[in-house]
């Protein structure tokens, strides 16, 4: 008795000890969580095909991994530098004349009021506001290179975890403590929200970008590429993402009198740009993952918070997973019965993260085959 009341001393210290390590750790990496999570997150999303071309067609581990760090660097780069193309001269142009902004939205919202007739914001506060803009800019800028250092993290530890990805994926199966079938459906539900949101909602967003970007140029709005990438930007953030940008745009347009195509703006934004949303969503996410639109938008809001951008698509799996570990929970110490798989087996098994019964390790198939001849 009294060595068994040892043993169990002896385990909950090390497990105190490990889980103080692991705080000790997370606090001080705390800066560069999002570029972990993000490397987690394109792990998820290369990894079926990274396996294809290493075990199938026999590519080389390091170069195939360098490949996709190429292809990841492109798809980053580009958005990036048609934001620095487009935003750069406006940024640029507020922090040098930062009054002729302020004289400027003073008239748009004195234009504004005076047609409608109800004052709707003060020039205290207005200018005070502005203010507050001018001041964060240089901030925002500040925090470029604590950018670019978790996006090298990010492409440092994906080049890692493809490279060693079948050996992770056993070990991280080990340790696990569930069923085989729970293990199964945590990676399958894993999988398809990852895919959904990092895959899904860009996609989503660009397209609204693109029918935004045409409407603003058909109906004369001056810089329609600028306020196209912001509306593309914006609708990241579902219900009233691009009413962000072309809100103010109609008002600004009305207050300076094109009243006709400040009309016909808002008519596009609300009929075509709006429902290219809802049709996306329910089309392109459904074939992804059919996720719920309320998982979606309390994600993103949680997500925000806690990790910043890289939270559009961890947001949505932390609530997620909400409902999926209560389900693994009743299945573990509650049912009695055989556990429910995930649901579709077949392509639960082929997107399998972490089991190595759903997805047999390639080198260990390979192995087998020399054995068999």
């Amino acid at each position: 008795m009294q060595q068994l009341f040892n043993e169990r001393i002896k385990q909950v210290l090390m497990l105190l000890i490990i889980v103080g390590l692991i705080f000790l750790s997370v606090k001080e990496l705390a800066t560069f969580l999002p570029g972990l999570l993000g490397a987690v997150t394109l792990y998820i999303v290369s990894r079926t095909k990274y396996f294809q071309l290493v075990y199938q067609k026999k590519w080389k581990k390091g170069w195939t991994a360098m490949g996709f760090i190429i292809f990841y660097l492109l798809i980053i780069g580009i958005p990036v530098a048609i934001a620095v193309t487009l935003v750069t001269p406006k940024i640029s142009a507020i922090m040098e004349n930062p009054n002729a902004i302020i004289e400027t939205a003073k008239q748009t919202i004195d234009g504004i009021q005076q047609k409608i007739g109800i004052k709707l914001i003060s020039e205290t506060t207005l200018s005070n506001s502005i203010n507050k803009l001018t001041e964060t800019l240089p901030k925002l800028l500040n925090s470029s290179l604590n950018v670019i250092s978790n996006l090298a993290i990010m492409l440092f530890i994906l080049y890692a975890m493809l490279v060693n990805g079948s050996e992770m994926e056993r070990y991280v199966n080990r340790i696990i403590p569930l069923k085989r079938n729970n293990i199964q459906l945590l990676s399958y539900e894993t999988k398809k929200m990852v895919i959904a949101n990092t895959i899904g909602i860009p996609l989503i967003s660009i397209i609204q970008g693109v029918v935004a970007t045409i409407g603003y140029a058909i109906f004369g709005v001056e810089d329609w590429g600028l306020y196209g990438f912001l509306t593309g930007v914006f609708a990241f953030f579902p219900v009233v993402g691009t009413m962000v940008v072309w809100v103010p745009l109609v008002l600004y347009m009305y207050a300076t009198g094109d009243t006709a195509n400040a009309l016909l703006v808002a008519l596009y934004s609300l009929i075509i740009t709006g429902n290219v949303d809802y049709l996306a969503r329910i089309t392109l996410l459904k074939r992804m993952g059919d996720v719920h639109p309320v998982i979606t938008i309390l994600g993103v809001l949680v997500g925000l918070g806690l990790f910043g951008f890289v939270g559009l698509v961890i947001g949505p799996l932390l609530i997620n997973y909400i409902i999926v570990l209560y389900d693994i929970y009743m299945n573990e110490f509650v049912y009695s019965g055989p556990v429910t798989a995930a649901p579709n087996s077949a392509e639960a098994n082929e997107g399998e993260l972490l089991s190595k019964k759903a997805v047999p390790d390639p080198e260990e198939k390979i192995d087998d085959e020399k054995k068999e001849k």
